[in-house]
């Protein structure tokens, strides 16, 4: 498939306690501030906030501190992924997309995702699907498979650099090396491989991707390295370049 390689590396200056933990959700009173006025716009009660910051009285002062929620945050960082994030904190990678209202599994260094409350093994525990289920064939549109799940034992890994394209860039047929028809079927989950690392159909299971087939070919996808198909433009902008693992299930 003739196409352009959409390599945007992701821009982002961080601090170096962005991402180390998930911390609540705190504010700092202003003039005018009320108990109250913090309880509506927060959607909480007054009760609720004074025994959040263990207060006796409904008075607060300006500069002050409170925790406004028990929800927990997490401030992505550069290299994040749900998985490594689900991992992190016990929960699964769908709790967190439900959580955060998120459609697919791209999240960008900065944003700040709430912690579904988890029981600490939940990550660890969930069951492995085999391929023949987890997989599904790549010209059916589907949702974006679930990075916390977990690929069959005895897969094959690999150390891949991934970049992320379309099938709407200019001078492309929109169909892959094997006759998937992208635009045809935009929620495909698709890979561009170097058929001699990873064998054009193969089912591959790439970390913060999903399921997905190799199913396509690129003049610069040699070696190490793939492009995950993305519906859109922006969504191959946000994927940037990235080191990622590849688990060739069959």
């Amino acid at each position: 498939m003739k196409k352009s390689i959409l390599a945007f590396a992701a821009v982002a200056v961080i601090s170096g306690s962005l991402g180390a933990n998930a911390s609540a959700q705190d504010v700092k009173v202003k003039d005018g501030d009320t108990l109250w006025g913090l309880s509506q716009k927060y959607e909480t009660s007054v009760e609720e906030l004074k025994s959040l910051n263990n207060l006796t009285t409904d008075t607060i002062h300006s500069g002050a501190v409170l925790k406004v929620s028990q929800q927990k945050y997490h401030t992505v960082k550069s290299g994040d992924t749900l998985w490594k994030i689900a991992q992190q904190y016990g929960v699964t990678v769908e709790d967190i997309k439900e959580v955060n209202k998120l459609n697919s599994d791209l999240i960008h260094a900065g944003k700040q995702l709430a912690i579904a409350e988890g029981n600490g093994e939940a990550a660890a525990t969930q069951a492995v699907p085999t391929a023949t289920k987890a997989v599904k064939k790549a010209s059916e549109p589907k949702p974006a498979a679930s990075s916390n799940e977990s690929a069959p034992e005895g897969a094959r890994e690999i150390s891949v650099r991934a970049t992320a394209y379309t099938a709407s860039c200019e001078g492309c047929s929109g169909v892959t090396a094997t006759g998937v028809d992208l635009k045809a079927n935009p929620n495909a989950k698709v890979i561009s491989v170097d058929p001699n690392v990873i064998p054009l159909g193969s089912k591959v299971y790439v970390e913060g991707y999903g399921y997905a087939t190799a199913a396509d070919t690129g003049g610069a996808i040699k070696g190490n390295k793939i492009d995950v198909f993305v519906p859109n433009q922006s969504d191959a902008i946000n994927w940037g370049v990235k080191q990622v693992t590849v688990k060739i299930l069959k």
